[in-house]
C-alpha cells in the first residue's frame, strides 16, 4: 500500500518568455516501509520532486496522494500541519539552532504541535536515545561533530513519530565513515522502526544502502529499480 503516489505531476517554470517542466509527467508511488533514494544529475528534477512530496511546492498540475491524502487543493495552513504530522525533514545543513542544545532543538516538531514541556522532553530524549545519543543532550551544535549533528537532526525527524522521513543529501558535509554510520542509522530506523525512507543522492554507494533507486533525468523518471543486496 502506497504512502506516496503521484500521478502525472508536471511542475512548469517561467524564466523570461521561456518556460520549462523541471518535472514532466512524472508518476511514482511508494510503499509503506520502503527505503528509496532519488538520484539524478543536476538540473534533472530530483530535487523539485523532493519539494512535491514534502509538500514544499505545488505542483502546475498532476497529482500528489500523502497517506492517501490528496494534498493538491490543501490550504497553507493545511500543509503545514500535514508536514507535521505526515513528515520529518533531514538535510545536507543539518538545520539546527546553533544557541540551543542538542535535546531543545529535537524538541522544536512538537512546540509546533502544542505538545506540553514534560512530554516534549520525555520524547526528545527517547530519540536521542534512538540515535545513539544520550549521552550528548545538553550539548550545543558547535561542540558536536557533524556526523553527531545529523544524528540530532534525524532524531528531530522521527520525533513526531511521522511515518515518512525525507532526507535531502544527508551525507554531502560527511566524510566516508561518518556517512556509512548514518545511513545504518537510516537502515535501522527502517528496518527495526518500519519507518519509509526517501533519500535524495548523487552518491550511488549511498543509494546502496536502499532498497530500490530511481533515477531523474530533464525531469523525467527513467529507471526505477530495486538494489541487488
Amino acid at each position: 500500500m502506497s504512502v506516496i503516489r503521484t500521478e502525472h505531476l508536471i511542475k512548469t517554470y517561467k524564466t523570461g518568455d521561456t518556460e520549462f517542466n523541471a518535472l514532466d509527467d512524472v508518476s511514482l508511488n511508494v510503499d509503506y516501509g520502503e527505503m528509496v533514494a532519488i538520484m539524478g544529475p543536476s538540473g534533472s528534477g530530483k530535487s523539485t520532486f523532493m519539494n512535491m512530496i514534502g509538500c514544499l511546492d505545488r505542483p502546475t498540475s498532476g497529482e500528489y496522494y500523502l497517506d492517501n491524502i490528496n494534498v493538491k487543493n490543501l490550504s497553507s495552513d493545511e500543509l503545514a500541519e500535514i508536514r507535521n504530522l505526515k513528515l520529518g525533514f533531514v538535510f545536507q545543513g543539518f538545520n539546527l539552532i546553533s544557541k540551543t542544545s542538542a535535546v531543545e532543538n529535537v524538541e522544536l516538531p512538537m512546540i509546533y504541535k502544542g505538545i506540553d514541556e514534560i512530554s516534549r522532553r520525555k520524547k526528545a530524549l527517547q530519540a536521542l536515545k534512538i540515535v545513539g545519543l544520550e549521552k550528548r543532550i545538553h550539548h550545543f551544535p558547535s561542540q558536536m561533530s557533524g556526523g553527531q549533528q545529523q544524528r540530532v537532526a534525524i532524531a528531530r525527524a522521527i520525533v513526531n513519530d511521522a511515518p515518512v522521513i525525507l532526507a535531502d543529501e544527508p551525507t554531502g558535509n560527511l566524510d566516508t565513515k561518518t556517512s556509512i554510520d548514518v545511513m545504518n542509522f537510516f537502515v535501522e530506523l527502517n528496518e527495526k522502526y518500519k519507518k519509509t525512507i526517501v533519500i535524495v543522492t548523487h552518491e550511488d554507494d549511498i543509494a546502496e544502502f536502499c532498497k530500490r533507486t530511481v533515477r531523474f533525468r530533464d525531469g523525467k523518471i527513467i529507471s526505477d529499480e530495486a538494489n541487488k543486496k
